[in-house]
């Protein structure tokens, strides 16, 4: 048996250190400038918390400091930024869209898979998305088929999701 569930292990990058790296990204972006105390603040968090995450981050090359202490992310760090908060957006699209999922519970569970997922499946995703957005009619006929089904709520009953689910 494979042990799958033993990849999330081997994740190079905590779910905390990324969304560092999406706070000083956001910073930089709005500001032009971040510091340990705007990335503190903008986490909800110590400043102490933040610098020692900062110390893992430039020792794994994602992020450095310069003369002024400002705090930058290097090529890696603003890819790695940048792709998570893509997947998250385009994971959060499909639960509200897609899966017709609340606001609030899709940006809940889009944060807890946003650095899961790999660049593939994110890519794939993305095309997921596009062609969904397109307008084709296809598409329409596809929710359409889909809300129809919801309806019966007859594969979630059979597979035992609902009773799990209200034992759990």
């Amino acid at each position: 048996m494979q042990q799958v569930w033993k990849a999330f292990e081997k994740n190079p990058i905590t779910h905390s250190a990324v969304h560092h790296l999406i706070a000083i990204a956001q910073l930089i972006s709005d500001r032009g400038y971040a510091r340990i105390t705007d990335v503190a603040t903008r986490l909800e968090i110590t400043r102490g918390s933040v610098s020692i995450t900062l110390k893992s981050l430039e020792k794994d090359g994602l992020v450095r400091r310069d003369r002024n202490r400002f705090v930058l992310l290097t090529p890696e760090g603003q890819f790695v930024a940048r792709t998570t908060q893509m997947k998250k957006e385009l994971f959060k699209q499909f639960l509200t869209d897609i899966l017709g999922v609340s606001e609030e519970a899709a940006d809940i569970d889009s944060c807890k898979i946003e650095h899961l997922i790999g660049l593939d499946t994110g890519h794939r995703l993305c095309e997921l998305m596009h062609f969904f957005n397109e307008g084709h009619p296809s598409v329409d006929n596809f929710l359409q088929a889909l809300e129809e089904f919801r309806k019966k709520d007859l594969f979630c009953e059979h597979a035992g999701y609902q009773t799990a689910v209200e034992e759990g």
